[in-house]
């Protein structure tokens, strides 16, 4: 009897690839709104044309791989990939950084795997910390958020086109280090004071992006009631970075790597846990896998934050579990149907 060589993810019903991949797009909106709000359409833009530029890159390996172009680009799986590294770019990137992006994240980290289902690795978050390692200065200049400056010195639509494709002079928008950076570089000041004397900080976390992260927050929620994935690896990924995050709070010295509350709102938090880890390629496959899987990029996003070189860690921290994930089904594969436990069979 022959069986058809599918990989995952796998869906069975009306819950087809093409339908999981439109509810992703759907439930980044409330975290987009956020960012535009707060930071101006950069992000919008960043957004756009990464997902002309995914498309793009898609159909020209789909053409070389002499796959047909209409049933591969209606899964939407590009489109997802290139608005997962659109909005964890800075706003309005330059556009040859973005296209650089996306032309990894599909022709290397997809499609030269064999295409969706068979790449090992998160293709946006490769592609980021490729383009972070490659060049750090264009990767960590981000705008400054509504509230640190007046809203008429946020990027408006125009603007924001003419910032990324390099006819705006760079001076005309007001950017400022990310609250994780500022709490990274700390060294003198008690949190208290750097809160009160810093402007990129709001009521729990960054300011602005504390609004960005329940926006992302709302979406994966939206997620979890229809169903996409199951609570396991996000919620596990969100406890452990509490509980470091927890644990190594000092109460607020100026060595303090920030509180619970700043970790889990600030930077890419809530976005990683609900539209990064959750990816069901590259993840791990038991419920009990998955939680373990979370659990560690929580503990690696906090270290990496507290103690590493990049103050949002979130790509490394998911690039580094995405090696570890066969070894973690390995260890985490469920009962067989029709066996009892171990235990219950000893007894």
């Amino acid at each position: 009897m022959a069986f058809m060589k599918i990989s995952s993810p796998h869906a069975h019903g009306p819950m087809s690839t093409a339908r999981v991949m439109r509810l992703v797009l759907f439930a980044t909106v409330p975290g987009l709104v956020a960012l535009t709000w707060f930071f101006g359409f950069g992000t919008l833009v960043n957004v756009l044309w990464a997902s002309l530029t995914a498309l793009a890159f898609e159909a020209l390996a789909l053409k070389l791989r002499r796959r047909p172009l209409g049933f591969y680009l209606s899964d939407c799986s590009a489109l997802v990939t290139a608005f997962l590294l659109g909005i964890a770019l800075p706003p309005a990137s330059p556009f040859w950084l973005i296209a650089v992006g996306t032309g990894f994240a599909i022709l290397i980290c997809k499609q030269m795997y064999g295409g969706m289902g068979y790449n090992p690795f998160n293709p946006a978050m490769a592609a980021y910390v490729l383009l972070l390692i490659s060049f750090p200065v264009d990767m960590t200049t981000w705008l400054a958020p509504r509230g640190a400056v007046d809203a008429g010195q946020l990027l408006g639509p125009v603007d924001a086109i003419l910032r990324c494709f390099g006819l705006l002079n760079p001076v005309d928008a007001v950017t400022m280090a990310t609250p994780l950076d500022v709490v990274k570089q700390n060294d003198a000041l008690l949190m208290e004071d750097l809160w009160s004397q810093s402007a990129q900080f709001g009521q729990w976390g960054g300011l602005g992006w504390e609004w960005v992260n329940l926006g992302f927050l709302l979406g994966g929620i939206y997620l979890l009631y229809k169903r996409v994935f199951t609570w396991h690896a996000p919620v596990s990924m969100l406890v452990a970075l509490a509980v470091m995050s927890l644990l190594f709070y000092d109460g607020g010295s100026s060595a303090s790597p920030g509180s619970p509350l700043f970790h889990l709102f600030s930077g890419a938090t809530m976005f990683g846990a609900f539209f990064i880890v959750t990816d069901p390629v590259t993840s791990a496959v038991s419920n009990r896998g998955r939680m373990v899987y979370g659990a560690l990029i929580g503990a690696l996003v906090f270290v990496i934050r507290a103690w590493g070189n990049y103050p949002d860690a979130v790509a490394f921290a998911v690039l580094l579990m995405n090696f570890a994930a066969p070894f973690i089904d390995h260890y985490t594969q469920p009962r067989t149907y029709g066996h009892r436990r171990k235990k219950a069979a000893k007894e």
